[in-house]
Formats: structure tokens, C-alpha cells, sequence
């Protein structure tokens, strides 16, 4: 009985956590609407500079207004949007294997632990060199901080589901 609970509470976690990457990955998709309607959702009306504002509402009109810019000058680059989109899908239909089979497809979990992990110094590195402000450099780690909460709990589930059917 055990083990079919195990397994139940395997695939809730996970399957919360795929969700969590699919959604992130198709919102890349519609990026300068999005930021249109979030700066409205701020009280931010269109035409008014990043300069107007402070910190993350200064910040949330600086990129509605990159992305606008550049949609219409360069729309082609919105392609690498595409591919970011594209690769959160594929990423998260790597959990497939351990909804299936977790002790079998335990690396993967292994895996995006690491993944998660490695959020940080992309973000502590880049994040400057991009010119992103700290504020959000932490957002950007905290989804892997975040992440590792679900991955490690489904991880310790999968090692006593295996100690279980070894036994």
C-alpha cells in the first residue's frame, strides 16, 4: 500500500512541476503582449517612459518597451523566443519517463536538481553583463530555488520507493 501511495504523491508533485514548465515555456510565445497587458495591470498607460517609474514597474516598462521596439524594427529575433518556448516543452516532456517509471528514471530528477541549481550562477554572471538589475537577477534564481523544493521531496519518495521494491 505504501508504494501506491508513493507513487501517488510522485506523480501530483511532478505533474504540478510539468505544468509549472509548460506554462512558463508557452508564455514566452505572446512575451510583448504580455508585457503590454502587465504594464496596464500596473496602471501604466502606453506612451509613458521607463524614466516616469521606479524600480520593477520602471523596470516592467523598460522591456514592454524594448520588446515593442524591437518587434518592429526586428521581428525575426522573437524566433529565439520561439526556441526558448520550445525547449521549456521538450523539458518538460522529459518528466514522461519518471511519471512512468520514477526508480528506473530517477536520474532525471537527478538531473533537474541540477538544473535547478545551476539558475543561480547563470543568473549571478549574466545578469550583469546584460545589465539586469539585482532585484530581478534574484527573481530568476528564486524559480530555481523554487523548483528544488518539489524535485527533492519527489526524489526522496522515488529512494524509498526503490528501498521498497528491494526489499
Amino acid at each position: 500500500m505504501e508504494g501506491s501511495h508513493l507513487r501517488r504523491r510522485i506523480r501530483i508533485l511532478l505533474s504540478g512541476f510539468v505544468i509549472g514548465l509548460a506554462l512558463s515555456g508557452v508564455t514566452a510565445f505572446p512575451l510583448p503582449a504580455e508585457l503590454t497587458l502587465l504594464s496596464h495591470w500596473m496602471g501604466v498607460p502606453d506612451g509613458v517612459p521607463a524614466s516616469h517609474f521606479a524600480g520593477i514597474t520602471g523596470w516592467i516598462v523598460q522591456i514592454r518597451d524594448a520588446l515593442a521596439a524591437t518587434q518592429s524594427t526586428y521581428p525575426f529575433l522573437f524566433y529565439g523566443y520561439d526556441w526558448l518556448a520550445f525547449a521549456h516543452l521538450v523539458i518538460a516532456s522529459l518528466f514522461w519517463g519518471p511519471l512512468r517509471d520514477p526508480v528506473r528514471n530517477v536520474w532525471v530528477i537527478q538531473w533537474a536538481m541540477f538544473a535547478c541549481v545551476a539558475t543561480w550562477p547563470i543568473a549571478v554572471i549574466c545578469g550583469p553583463l546584460r545589465g539586469i538589475p539585482l532585484f530581478w537577477q534574484l527573481i530568476d534564481c528564486s524559480f530555481g530555488f523554487v523548483g528544488l523544493f518539489p524535485l527533492y521531496a519527489v526524489y526522496r519518495m522515488i529512494r524509498r520507493l526503490e528501498a521498497l521494491s528491494s526489499s
